[in-house]
């Protein structure tokens, strides 16, 4: 018997976010007696709402999210959970003792009174990602920008699309071939940064997919 169901939203690679009425639907349902985890890694990039708004609502609803992301603090490693008192006080039952060290605590203590750090970093992420997804659909070999919930973009290219990701990564940038992922042939995924290391990123793009595909 499920006892545990895990729902990226958003996903990756596809960066999609899953409604709040599917979760609803999931946590409610009377054929399912399990817990309903909701990954948000990526939430803040969304105009999905959290299902932190669930956890009140249902007691198998637990949300996952970290400060990786939209915070821009992946070095410190730090996420949290979400959910009901007592599946929290499970959690803390079995973790082991002091798995998270002072420093990385103070960093995820001041980065969550600063919210203005928050919404300024989503703010310049959602910005470029429209630019970003408008200049890779310019390009004539790439066939698709899949619609984003994240802080990357998924591309389809015509051709080439590990062979393009690999060499672009020689020259020290690295986006992401997904070309096996489900659906997903010929894909890339770039996470959006700043205008300069995007621009570099598209300009690259460019000059090595027109390489790789001489070959």
């Amino acid at each position: 018997q499920t006892k545990l169901l895990f729902i990226c939203s958003p996903g990756n690679p596809t960066s999609k976010s899953i409604p709040l009425s599917d979760i609803r639907t999931l946590a409610s349902s009377p054929l399912y007696n399990g817990l309903v985890i909701v990954d948000e890694a990526y939430i803040d990039f969304s105009s999905t709402p959290s299902s932190t708004s669930l956890v009140t609502e249902y007691d198998n609803v637990v949300v996952l999210q970290t400060l990786s992301k939209a915070f821009g603090l992946a070095g410190i490693r730090c996420g949290f959970a979400i959910g009901p008192a007592d599946v929290i006080q499970l959690m803390n039952n079995v973790k082991a003792p002091y798995n998270v060290n002072k420093l990385t605590s103070d960093a995820a203590n001041n980065a969550l009174k600063n919210t203005a750090l928050l919404e300024k970093n989503v703010r310049e992420v959602l910005e470029q990602r429209e630019v970003v997804g408008r200049k890779l659909e310019g390009m004539e070999f790439v066939l698709k920008v899949y619609p984003s919930d994240a802080n990357f973009l998924l591309f389809r290219v015509k051709e080439k699309a590990n062979e393009v990701y690999k060499m672009m990564a020689d020259r020290g940038i690295v986006s992401r071939f997904r070309g096996r992922e489900l659906h997903c042939s010929e894909c890339i995924r770039v996470t959006i940064g700043t205008p300069e290391e995007n621009n570099k990123f598209l300009d690259m793009l460019k000059i090595v997919y027109g390489e790789a595909t001489k070959k």
